[in-house]
């Protein structure tokens, strides 16, 4: 491959040992671009290290979103999450009570509830 700007849709088809040797290209490209620049290359060149950087950027989170997959379904039915598997979200809301916590009610509320309900009242208009 080696040639400039890489297509992300292409990417998400290879397996790991294609993408790790591609990254391994595209680094060594990006070698000889800047060897070449140091050399005082051609402008063309220089445009060309910006495009092999964001092509390796690419490379690199394909391997990356296909890890983090791989390992969501490893940890699917366990008890614990590694935590940056987990959401994100804020301190505030992962430290917030659960929808079961928070809807329970004691036995001495239920019971006050239903043998004082609130009161209704008809106002004449």
């Amino acid at each position: 491959m080696s040639s400039g700007k890489v297509k992300t849709g292409a990417l998400w088809t290879k397996n790991k040992e294609d993408l790790q040797k591609q990254l391994g290209e595209l680094k060594t490209e990006l070698g000889q671009l800047r060897t070449q620049k140091i050399a005082g290359g051609s402008a063309s060149k220089l445009t060309k290290i910006h495009d092999i950087r964001k092509s390796i950027a690419k490379v690199l989170t394909v391997i990356n979103a296909n890890q983090r997959s791989q390992l969501r379904l490893f940890y699917k039915n366990k008890k614990y999450l590694p935590l940056d598997l987990r959401p994100k979200q804020t301190r505030a809301i992962r430290r917030r009570l659960s929808k079961e916590d928070s809807a329970r009610v004691l036995e001495k509320t239920t019971k006050r509830n239903t043998h004082f309900p609130q009161r209704k009242y008809a106002v004449k208009a």
